[in-house]
C-alpha cells in the first residue's frame, strides 16, 4: 500500500481575522513570522497572501530600524 500525503491548504491569518492593517509596533505578532535566526519566514511556508506578506515584510523592516526587533538573534 502506498502512503498518500495530504497537504492542507494554508490560509492567510490576516485575511481570516479580517485585519486591515499590520502595525510595526505589535512585536508579538511580528515575532511569529521570524525564524530563530531572525529571518523572515517566506510566504509559501507562512501561508500569507501576497499583499499581507508585503505588508508584513515592510512592518518587520520598520520595527528593526526603530529597534523594536533585533536584526539577528544573539547566540
Amino acid at each position: 500500500m502506498e502512503k498518500r500525503y495530504f497537504n492542507r491548504r494554508r490560509v492567510c491569518r490576516f485575511c481570516n481575522e479580517k485585519k486591515t492593517e499590520i502595525n510595526f509596533r505589535e512585536t508579538y505578532t511580528l515575532k511569529g513570522f521570524l525564524t530563530e535566526r531572525g529571518k523572515i519566514i517566506p510566504r509559501r511556508i507562512s501561508g500569507n497572501c501576497s499583499s499581507h506578506q508585503k505588508d508584513l515584510t515592510r512592518a518587520i523592516k520598520r520595527a528593526r530600524n526603530i529597534a523594536f526587533l533585533a536584526f539577528a538573534q544573539e547566540r
